[in-house]
């Protein structure tokens, strides 16, 4: 769930995003036509995220975790770089940042090859990339 900041037509977009353990976000990236307009920031105000970088392919290149509490709270993404994110902790609230105006049919470049939302294959795909930041031993 998101609360916007901005209009549809605004240049850069400001909103607040809920998420909860169990949302699915497939894997995308932000394409824009101006050099440098396809980033993406996220600053964890609440609770934890896991935020996984992949390449073309779908193979994990980066792995970080963003806590409100915790050493690392937020992160750019350059422009086109492929991305997903897994809720660690109930009610975890980011605030986020990228170029406008927000254009739906273009906004997310998809990463073939995974689920699409709500689906069983969703659910199991989340919940094995949640399973990627947990401490070790406590499978």
């Amino acid at each position: 769930m998101n609360h916007n900041l901005h209009q549809a037509e605004d240049l850069v977009q400001l909103f607040i995003n809920m998420l909860q353990p169990g949302t699915y976000v497939r894997p995308h990236r932000h394409v824009r036509s101006g050099k440098g307009s396809g980033f993406e920031c996220f600053v964890v105000l609440q609770g934890a995220v896991g935020l996984l970088l992949m390449n073309q392919e779908g193979e994990i290149t980066q792995k970080e975790c963003l806590d409100a509490g915790g050493p690392l709270r937020g992160i750019e993404l350059a422009e086109n770089q492929v991305h997903t994110l897994v809720a660690l902790e109930d009610d975890t609230v980011i605030f986020e940042l990228k170029q406008g105006p927000y254009q739906p049919a273009s906004d997310k470049d998809f990463l073939p090859g995974f689920p699409v939302e709500l689906t069983p294959e969703a659910r199991d795909q989340e919940r094995r990339w949640r399973d990627l930041f947990r401490p070790s031993g406590d499978n």
